[in-house]
């Protein structure tokens, strides 16, 4: 894991500054290189090689190519070989080199032979170009702007921030959509004018016309081959097996992510299988048992000897809401980032690499989303008129319950969900703006320039699904946008504030092509989610886990915030005196949330969460601008 930063011109001074604002995901190793038409910074958490020669920026035998990079190349040694045979002289054994090499054997294919996570760029000076690469998947952010014929980049905006010639401005189309999915879709962010490089693409910028072009090389393909289960059980454990192998590379110690649920406890698993001794386990516990995973995280401890640190969290603390906004960048509200940042603080006292369980619900429909979306589908309850407004008229009447889940609850939740469009299918249930909400929320002067279609990111994501089955096309659109711009998001910056990496066996790219090959109904077979993936670990995990439903580890916002001792100050404060607040959105109706929410007869609490990371990140970014 490192820290990468460049820009179309030189100036070391710029340079250090920017990696200077990275040091928390390199604290190993630092350096820069300054070239006639660029310049590239880099921060090293050093993982393969620990040695000198594995140090960034790294150049080719001529010194015309440069590279800086930042994630893991889990076929490096192979692709060595490869290169090697071509001719290639490696001076490391770092996995980055093979990238470097790569390029020059490859040119702009290089992505399409990588196995892993990574984000990186090339400047090579003979063909007066900088190449930037991000991995299929998204596990590794870039971001960059592109103006006046200059290019400046990072895998963190606070970098390209360093320099002086980026006018900060809220991107307000970036603010509605954030308010909505709790993230803004790529390729935008809540900055005017800096941009993310989307998963599976790469982009080159052409030195001499100052012009960016960005292509994707890779997509997902739905391509089914098999017909019943039990033919691609064998095939779909190997391959889980083999997605945990590759991610046991490391020169340092080495842990995981323990909820007791069935993705982490299959990565334990497979992580014993294949001979891993002394595996140190972390897990995240909260007083509430209804939001708490602690009892089964305890019991696969015991099952499989792990040596486990348990890190309770009884509440949330300013420094430790004001850490995670400023290392996220933009806000990005999944209620579990700042407790994922917290057990990675823990874990890295310990380990430098933990392996987690993320990808396996998106994969394969493991949420309950999925199984809502088809519900709503067999009842027809899109097609019976009124159908939704009397459900959401029942639910109103109902008094929010303090525990996570519960009947009232999900019968909340669920008529909720249906006052969206069908065309939100399963992410419906994922988007926290009622319809029209956001027309009442924006002061008109900031409304103007919105378009306020909720379901817009969604629509252009799905016109390269190549599927008409419905399952596919929720499993394509969770990949594409809530996995990619929220949750790796998430999993990224939480774990690289604490210099931690982290690595996520199902989002191998093999593993992920395999379930296109896969009909849907291997993974959501009447209402049971991930049908075929609990067939294929049956034996390897207990059978007590393997057919459990999902729990997940999310902080207890909604009662923190309505708790004098907690949340509820803090929001009373931020929220009646944030510039952003006053700025773009109607404070009465922002009053409205909080009274209700209060109140117990609505649950604001993604709302509300959302409008206060973002009082914070204006706060962080806009009026401190360090």
């Amino acid at each position: 894991m490192c820290g990468i930063c460049g820009f179309s011109w030189r100036d070391e001074g710029l340079a250090r500054a920017m990696s200077d604002r990275l040091r928390h995901r390199g604290p190993d190793q630092d350096g820069v290189w300054v070239g006639e038409e660029a310049s590239l910074g880099h921060r090293r958490l050093s993982i393969i090689d620990l040695s000198e020669n594995g140090r960034q920026p790294m150049a080719n035998e001529d010194r015309t190519v440069f590279l800086v990079a930042n994630g893991e190349i889990y076929n490096h040694e192979d692709l060595r070989r490869q290169l090697m045979a071509a001719g290639h002289v490696f001076h490391s054994r770092s996995d980055s080199e093979a990238i470097l090499h790569g390029y020059e054997e490859w040119g702009d294919k290089v992505c399409e032979k990588l196995t892993g996570m990574f984000c990186f760029a090339v400047v090579d000076t003979v063909k007066r170009r900088i190449y930037l690469g991000r991995d299929r998947l998204g596990i590794k952010p870039l971001y960059y702007h592109h103006q006046g014929g200059k290019l400046i980049f990072a895998n963190e905006i606070k970098a390209i921030l360093a320099w002086a010639g980026l006018e900060r401005r809220v991107n307000l189309d970036g603010l509605y959509r954030y308010l909505g999915w709790e993230f803004v879709p790529a390729p935008d962010t809540l900055f005017q004018g800096v941009k993310k490089l989307r998963q599976g693409h790469y982009a080159v910028f052409d030195m001499q016309s100052g012009r960016l072009s960005e292509r994707q090389y890779w997509d997902l393909h739905f391509k089914p081959a098999y017909a019943r289960p039990e033919e691609a059980v064998e095939d779909l454990r190997s391959l889980i097996k083999e997605s945990v192998r590759r991610r046991l590379m490391s020169d340092v110690p080495l842990g995981v992510f323990l909820s007791g649920g069935l993705d982490s406890t299959t990565v334990v698993a497979c992580m014993r299988e294949l001979g891993v001794a002394n595996i140190k386990s972390f897990s995240i516990a909260y007083p509430d048992p209804s939001f708490s995973e602690l009892e089964y995280a305890e019991d696969m401890a015991r099952h499989y000897g792990t040596e486990s640190e348990v890190l309770m969290i009884p509440g949330l603390s300013l420094d430790d809401l004001q850490a995670a906004v400023y290392h996220l960048d933009e806000p990005m509200t999944d209620l579990s980032a700042i407790p994922l940042m917290l057990i990675c603080r823990k874990a890295r006292q310990k380990v430098t690499v933990v392996l987690s369980g993320e990808g396996g619900d998106e994969v394969f429909c493991g949420y309950d989303r999925f199984k809502v979306s088809k519900a709503a589908r067999l009842l027809g309850l899109d097609a019976i008129p009124g159908a939704a407004a009397l459900l959401n008229a029942i639910a109103a009447r109902l008094p929010d319950q303090p525990q996570k889940k519960g009947a009232v609850n999900v019968f909340k939740r669920i008529a909720e969900g249906l006052r969206h469009a069908p065309e939100g299918l399963h992410l419906r249930w994922q988007y926290f703006l009622a319809p029209n909400q956001a027309q009442a929320l924006f002061k008109p002067e900031a409304a103007a320039g919105l378009d306020f279609d909720d379901f817009a990111p969604l629509r252009n994501i799905l016109k390269g699904c190549d599927s008409r089955e419905r399952l596919d096309r929720e499993v394509y659109a969770d990949l594409k946008l809530t996995m990619a711009d929220s949750v790796l998001m998430k999993v990224d910056k939480m774990s690289m504030s604490t210099s931690l990496e982290v690595r996520v066996p199902f989002l191998d790219h093999e593993f992920v092509e395999f379930s296109a090959k896969l009909p849907g109904w291997f993974k959501l077979k009447g209402f049971t989610t991930k049908y075929i993936f609990r067939h294929a670990i049956e034996g390897l995990v207990p059978k007590r886990v393997a057919w459990r439903g999902k729990q997940g580890y999310s902080l207890p916002v909604k009662n923190l915030l309505r708790q004098e001792g907690q949340l509820r100050p803090l929001m009373q404060e931020l929220l009646n005196s944030s510039p952003l607040v006053k700025d773009y959105l109607r404070a009465g109706q922002v009053e409205r949330l909080m009274k209700e929410h209060l109140a117990g007869t609505h649950n604001h609490n993604h709302l509300l969460w959302a409008l206060m990371n973002a009082a914070l990140w204006y706060e962080r970014f806009f009026v401190k601008t360090a």
